[in-house]
């Protein structure tokens, strides 16, 4: 009996473990970010939490303030209240951020997604783009909504804000942008730290403890650190007037903002490379 052997053509061996998965395409990964996201409760009550918080907060402090506002004695800008409550709803931005990364640490999901899809770099950039694309959509509307109901209750004491008024658009598209980056920030939190509480507790620390801390620094290296923390950087584009006159110019906070966040995800993703899973 003969046996025939085969010629095997070297260029025909099977992928290495990190050669991309056959017929998994950029797309078909954002399509399983997307359901990932979308069908976990931690995203829905985030959400939720995001949307009461930013809008009832504006209501609730419009709604007491607004007569105090309205009097010849306060000297408070009154835009600085229309989107009031966004600066605590944007906790449940960060915390979904963060969710998206370390939850499927917890749960073991992160080697069934490295397993369908090794190139590790495509993952992280798609739960990116799906978590900033969900919170950017949200975010416009909530900041929409917020302006709605903090200016209703300005409105009857005759300091309320046309849309058209300086500052107003760019707060509500502003909101969404700021909510999204933010997003993003704590996605390279949990990827960086892979354990929830403890991406949260930085991620509250950096950017509401330290943010105001650091301005005890003195001279102007304390005012300069403060304005280019990364919560007081990125929240200027979500506000109408600012408490602060000195604080950065909307859109150049937002930059700033932008870049300290890319590069914590960059970070983020030469160390999702190279550890374990």
């Amino acid at each position: 009996m003969s046996t025939a052997v085969l010629d095997r053509d070297p260029s025909a061996a099977s992928p290495t473990p990190t050669s991309p998965a056959p017929g998994v395409s950029f797309a078909r990964i954002l399509d399983a970010e997307w359901t990932k996201i979308r069908t976990v409760r931690s995203t829905v009550w985030s959400l939720i939490a995001m949307v009461t918080v930013s809008v009832g907060g504006t209501a609730l402090v419009c709604w007491g303030a607004a007569s105090e506002l309205a009097s010849d004695e306060s000297n408070e800008p009154v835009g600085a209240f229309l989107t009031w409550g966004l600066l605590f709803g944007q906790i449940a931005a960060l915390v979904l951020g963060i969710l998206v990364a370390s939850s499927e640490y917890s749960s073991g999901m992160i080697r069934t997604t490295l397993a369908a899809v090794p190139r590790r770099g495509s993952v992280l950039v798609a739960k990116a783009a799906v978590l900033a694309g969900v919170l950017l959509v949200l975010g416009v509307a909530t900041t929409l909504a917020s302006y709605l109901a903090g200016n209703f209750f300005l409105d009857r004491e005759g300091i309320g804000f046309a849309l058209d008024d300086p500052g107003v658009l760019r707060t509500i598209v502003g909101g969404g942008l700021y909510l999204a980056m933010l997003g993003v920030f704590g996605l390279a939190l949990g990827t960086l730290i892979r354990h929830t509480a403890g991406a949260v507790t930085v991620g509250i620390a950096v950017i509401f403890v330290v943010g105001n801390l650091i301005g005890l620094v003195p001279g102007v290296v304390g005012e300069w650190l403060e304005k280019l923390m990364p919560g007081n950087a990125g929240q200027m584009v979500a506000v109408v007037e600012w408490f602060d006159p000195d604080a950065l110019d909307p859109w150049v906070g937002f930059a700033v903002f932008s870049a300290e966040t890319l590069v914590l995800l960059a970070i983020a993703g030469l160390l999702f490379s190279r550890r374990d899973a």
